[in-house]
């Protein structure tokens, strides 16, 4: 089930380097960062990067470990990691996708000479022909 908050404890592990960070729950989603700031950011877009991925494919999203009942070394604090999910989806579905097509040389040496700007003209182009204006919801 998808929720639209989610919180996940993650192991901030402090060396000399900087400061690695893992979430026990989830196996794979792993970060780093210059400094607790750095690292805090980082740990929420991997958080949220990696859930929006699960939820993508279809994986069940595991329930976050109560934080009290994760172990941890010396060098290493936990640190409960909070994702608000609504405007991280949003900046997903909105993101540019870079795609390769192939033109014949002496159109694409005609629409250079126009200043033709492909991506805007390709965007419209699929609107047109898919009959919308917007992200359909």
């Amino acid at each position: 089930m998808t929720k639209d908050r989610y919180i996940y404890p993650a192991i901030f592990d402090y060396a000399e380097d900087g400061i690695s960070v893992e979430f026990p729950d989830l196996p794979g989603c792993y970060t780093c960062g210059d400094n607790d700031e750095e690292a805090l950011r980082m740990a929420k877009e991997a958080l949220a990067l990696h859930l929006y991925g699960l939820e993508e494919d279809g994986f069940p999203i595991p329930e976050p470990s109560p934080a009290s009942r994760i172990k941890v070394e010396p060098n290493q604090v936990v640190v409960l990691v909070e994702v608000w999910m609504p405007p991280f989806r949003d900046e997903m579905e909105h993101r540019a996708v870079k795609k390769t097509l192939t033109i014949p040389k002496w159109l694409d040496d005609l629409a250079r000479e126009h200043n033709v700007n492909f991506s805007h003209l390709l965007q419209n182009a699929l609107k047109k022909y898919l009959g919308v204006s917007e992200k359909q919801t």
